[in-house]
């Protein structure tokens, strides 16, 4: 069954661009994963410093996988340097595609 990750990241102020350049290097590595369908970081056009993630994998196996990446251990590492906040997101089962 597709899984869909969504949520909400409110980066610290000053370090937008920094946060700009790891979300795109990670949101490459991560659509080269078997199983993942798109992986997208957008910011909010109100508040420059909240991004949202939007990434659609294949199966929650396909998802499982991609949290056992060195990319993912990079990214996680790094990520405290960029937080203004917890992050909020969530994961959903898609049950129906018109």
């Amino acid at each position: 069954m597709m899984i869909i990750v969504a949520g909400d990241v409110l980066v610290r102020a000053g370090k937008r661009e920094e946060a700009l350049a790891l979300a795109g290097w990670f949101a490459e590595q991560s659509e080269l994963e078997e199983g993942c369908i798109s992986y997208r970081f957008y910011t909010s056009i109100a508040d420059p410093n909240v991004f949202h993630i939007f990434e659609e994998w294949e199966t929650a196996v396909a998802l499982a996988a991609h949290f056992q990446t060195p990319h993912m251990a990079e990214f996680n590492a790094q990520l405290p340097n960029f937080l203004a906040g917890e992050p909020d997101v969530k994961e959903y089962e898609v049950l129906a595609i018109s």
